[in-house]
């Protein structure tokens, strides 16, 4: 069967590959186009459109690039028309997906939705496009289940696909002391900074982050890189300080880190999952936060705290994101600070909560099986 899907960020490129991969594994015969990143095509996808030429963050930002999100739209039609797809596989990313469900539906096409977007959070009322135009939805938290019932959707629930990437990652770790060596890092102990996927996030919250590395002499700081981020915005906001970046290797960084600061988002339950401790930090341009204060619902942004439904991780958004909240919650979840163990206990109740390993493999056969392969 022919498989059209369209991931629009990083997060979306990994899960994306897994899945990729795990289709192939079901159906021998599958041909897969896509939308996403390295992963995906590496996964054995055919590449038409990386990520980095799509993922806007921000309602400025998106604002600014109106012309240019239009375009990719455009694109990405003509080439789902061209390729003749069984199934159109859309994977979060909703502002472009939902355009894409509904022409894929009126084209006669089939529509799964992998990952649901986050509209428990914000804008419910897009949930009835989900009923109009995706013929099957797949989610990856428990609490999202009851969500979509109650709008007379039955989603899909096969588990959480973070948990089959970190757990062969940390299979296929070495020993902490030689991972650091391959990684070039030598001497104090390392705290790992994780400042997002995206340029406007890097720029928001890195030097933020940065403010705390005086108050913690005794550490010394790693920045986990993505590659679809220029070196020189990075070396640009670095600046002076004592950060040492190494990019794409952000699971490795995390193994070998006693805490982390971590960017809302995917980044902040992967971190979790590799049990490293972490201080949740976000902050956006103005205009994007008041918009956000005036429509988001959710008590918490970190997916950490969503899915326990309480505070296991700190979150600073905003205008608490400032150095003297930095430093004393950073200090908390090091090596002897009042609430680290706590934090590690609450770790393993999420994973029990997420349930096991194989979610990817379960999902790939699902949608085979549906689609009658």
């Amino acid at each position: 069967m022919r498989y059209f899907i369209v991931a629009g960020e990083q997060s979306g490129d990994l899960h994306g590959s897994n899945l990729v991969r795990e289709i192939i594994r079901t159906d021998s015969k599958a041909a897969i186009s896509c939308w996403g990143g390295n992963l995906m095509e590496s996964a054995g996808a055919k590449l038409l459109m990386h990520y980095r030429n799509t993922a806007y963050m921000g309602f400025v930002t998106i604002l600014k690039n109106l012309g240019a999100i239009k375009r990719n739209l455009e694109l990405c039609r003509q080439q789902i028309t061209d390729f003749k797809p069984d199934v159109v596989i859309l994977i979060d990313y909703p502002g472009f997906n939902l355009r894409i469900a509904s022409f894929a539906k009126e084209s006669g096409l089939r529509v799964f939705y992998y990952i649901s977007p986050k509209f428990w959070a914000w804008n419910e009322k897009r949930v009835e496009k989900i009923k109009r135009f995706v013929d099957r939805i797949y989610i990856i938290f428990p609490f999202e289940v009851e969500f979509y019932r109650k709008h007379g959707i039955e989603a899909v629930y096969c588990g959480n696909p973070l948990l089959d990437e970190t757990e062969r990652k940390i299979r296929s770790f070495p020993a902490r002391y030689e991972l650091k060596k391959a990684l070039g890092i030598t001497g104090k102990p390392v705290i790992a900074l994780l400042a997002g996927s995206r340029k406007s996030e890097v720029e928001q919250v890195l030097p933020r982050m940065l403010a705390v590395i005086e108050d913690l002499p005794d550490y010394q700081f790693v920045l986990a890189g993505v590659g679809s981020i220029p070196d020189r915005l990075y070396r640009t906001i670095i600046g002076e300080n004592h950060v040492t970046l190494i990019k794409d290797r952000t699971y490795e960084i995390l193994r070998i880190s006693e805490a982390a600061l971590v960017t809302s988002g995917t980044a902040t339950l992967e971190t979790a999952l590799l049990n490293v401790p972490q201080v949740v930090c976000y902050h956006g341009d103005f205009f994007s936060m008041v918009i956000a204060w005036l429509v988001i619902r959710v008590k918490f942004i970190s997916l950490v705290n969503l899915i326990m439904g309480r505070e296991v991780v700190k979150e600073l958004i905003q205008y608490d994101l400032s150095r003297k909240k930095l430093a004393t919650e950073l200090q908390s979840v090091l090596p002897g600070g009042i609430r680290r163990k706590m934090v590690l206990d609450d770790y393993k109740s999420l994973k029990q909560i997420l349930g096991d390993e194989g979610a990817s493999g379960r999902v790939a056969e699902d949608m085979v099986r549906t689609l009658g392969g």
